[in-house]
């Protein structure tokens, strides 16, 4: 006996694709706000007198009148609270990477940085005093930087940043003389601009919350060499001017402060899912 079999195919059911991968929590734009401390590492002030001679006057007295002006100490330390905000790009690349660039700016309140120091000498027979007054002074400071880091888990970021620095630097100094026979002598001079140098530095970041991240950071900053003068005048000598003071100094220091971002993931890349 012989027949015939026919079959139908068995229904095949497919997986639906997985869903897409979320984005990158790390790319996009953030703002936030930042405080801690800074410190300067250089507070020497450096304050030199070239004298110039005076027709008519003993050629000893103008030179140590000169050096009277001058010496080298250490000022009061520029540093305080820093207090300021930020806002920078982020973008997360090859899972573990983010790179992006950030720009800051920081008021600083600090406490009374002036200094002074007085010498006294026998001049051609003639006690003479002599007082110079010094003051600087960092008001703000900021950068613009760019950052790399690693990301040691999904939420927390080590990265190294450097860049460019700019602060608002002060400096200033007097210098009043006196003598026992009526010789008296006054010199004063100021700077006031901003300077621009470099900073580098590193940091953690740590994504908390959706969108929201935390960051303690420390930079190193350098805005180079300042330096003023200034004339001193007397009426006592024929010609007003005996003396040109310049002072010099360094700003550069340290900062340390922790902050909190806000990260809006904008500019975040499209996933397009393949079925």
């Amino acid at each position: 006996m012989t027949g015939s079999a026919l079959a139908a195919d068995l229904p095949r059911y497919k997986a639906p694709p997985p869903p897409p991968p979320p984005p990158p929590m790390w790319t996009g734009f953030y703002v936030g706000l930042n405080a801690g401390g800074t410190w300067s590492s250089s507070n020497s002030v450096r304050v030199g007198t070239l004298p110039i001679a005076q027709p008519g006057a003993d050629p000893a007295v103008v030179p140590q009148l000169a050096l009277l002006a001058s010496g080298s100490l250490s000022s009061r330390n520029n540093g305080g609270f820093i207090g300021g905000g930020q806002i920078g790009y982020n973008w997360q690349f090859y899972n573990s990477f983010v790179g992006g660039v950030e720009a800051d700016i920081q008021g600083i309140a600090r406490s009374n940085n002036s200094t002074n120091f007085t010498t006294a000498a026998v001049v051609v027979g003639v006690p003479v005093i002599s007082n110079t007054a010094l003051a600087r002074s960092l008001d703000y400071i900021g950068t613009v930087r760019g950052r790399l880091g690693w990301l040691f888990t999904p939420t927390l970021l080590a990265y190294g940043t450097g860049g460019l620095a700019y602060g608002g630097v002060n400096i200033s100094t007097s210098v009043f003389q006196a003598g026992t026979n009526g010789f008296s002598g006054f010199g004063a001079t100021s700077f006031a601009d901003t300077r621009v140098g470099w900073t580098v530095g590193g940091g953690l970041e740590w994504m908390f919350w959706p969108n929201w991240s935390a960051k303690v950071e420390y930079l190193y900053y350098d805005l180079g060499n300042v330096s003023t003068s200034g004339a001193l005048t007397s009426a006592f000598f024929p010609i007003a001017t005996y003396g040109i003071t310049q002072q010099t100094t360094r700003f550069n220091g340290n900062i340390v402060r922790a902050g909190v971002n806000y990260h809006f993931n904008w500019g975040t890349a499209p996933i397009v899912a393949k079925y």
